[in-house]
């Protein structure tokens, strides 16, 4: 399937040339959570990726972006978490999930949340039997750009975790860039440290030479999660479709009614289908 991918900016000009959209012109948007069914109102020029919370459970765009893929997909649309009904024939995996909507999911589904460093454990690097066809659903969010090179193995275990017809809904920062900007592509043997605030990575290479990189990029905080990579969009299509994936979808579809629209096309969640 072609990616079905909007250029944002036309979209909402058009949108915003309406006379219904006036009240978005004016500046606020009110929107209903999709996680957890509040009601909201929010400065539509603060609403990005990672802003636009709710003011009960916190939930971003992007947040509210995965739930509402996630329900599309099972349900044939938008649902609001906390008032579908529950579903316990389907089984989901989250990866390091946020609490804002983890624990919903669990409640909805037969859902487990996972975690690269403490139980319950995975490593989509090297995955286990237990894992293998094991999920209707997974969730990926911000998750892929951390794993150490080469990423091309952890898509394929997407794929074998997932039964038949299964779907991963999938989130990374990317850019409309060609191709992937690895920053360590020889990565082999490293650690990092930090020196008087400046954290530089130290990297043994396979064929033995020495490397040392600086202005590392961190998510949580300097010393927490590095990033390895910034992804392009056209390289994760190629990701997927080599793991085998037969559908592959760029939400960009702004979902105004829960507070979902992108100012600017990249980094979007993504959804990618198993064939039945």
């Amino acid at each position: 399937m072609p990616i079905m991918f909007t250029r944002k900016r036309e979209l909402l000009r058009r949108l915003f040339s309406r006379a219904d959209a006036q009240p978005l012109t004016a500046g606020a948007l009110s929107f209903c959570c999709n996680i957890c069914g509040a009601d909201n109102c929010a400065l539509a020029r603060k609403i990005g990726r990672e802003s636009g919370r709710c003011h009960i459970c916190g939930a971003n765009v992007r947040f509210r972006s995965l739930a509402a893929v996630l329900t599309q997909s099972l349900c044939g649309k938008i649902k609001i978490l906390t008032a579908m009904e529950s579903r316990p024939d389907l089984c989901g995996t989250g990866m390091s999930d946020h609490e804002c909507y983890a624990g919903r999911l669990a409640e909805k589904f037969n859902y487990t949340n996972t975690y690269f460093h403490r139980k319950p454990l995975l490593d989509v690097t090297n995955l286990s039997d237990q894992w293998v066809n094991s999920s209707d659903f997974i969730i990926s969010s911000d998750v892929f750009e951390h794993i150490a090179p080469p990423v091309q193995p952890a898509f394929d275990n997407l794929y074998r975790m997932l039964k038949p017809g299964g779907v991963v809904v999938f989130s990374v920062p990317f850019s409309l860039d060609n191709d992937t900007r690895e920053h360590f592509p020889h990565l082999f043997n490293y650690t990092t440290s930090e020196n008087a605030g400046n954290w530089t990575l130290q990297n043994v290479r396979r064929d033995g030479m020495i490397e040392e990189f600086d202005n590392l990029v961190f998510h949580g905080g300097p010393g927490t999660t590095l990033e390895m990579r910034l992804f392009s969009l056209a390289a994760l299509k190629k990701h997927f479709a080599s793991a085998g994936f037969s559908e592959f979808h760029v939400h960009s579809e702004p979902e105004f009614e829960y507070g979902i629209f992108w100012p600017e096309p990249w980094s979007i969640t993504i959804s990618a289908i198993r064939a039945a």
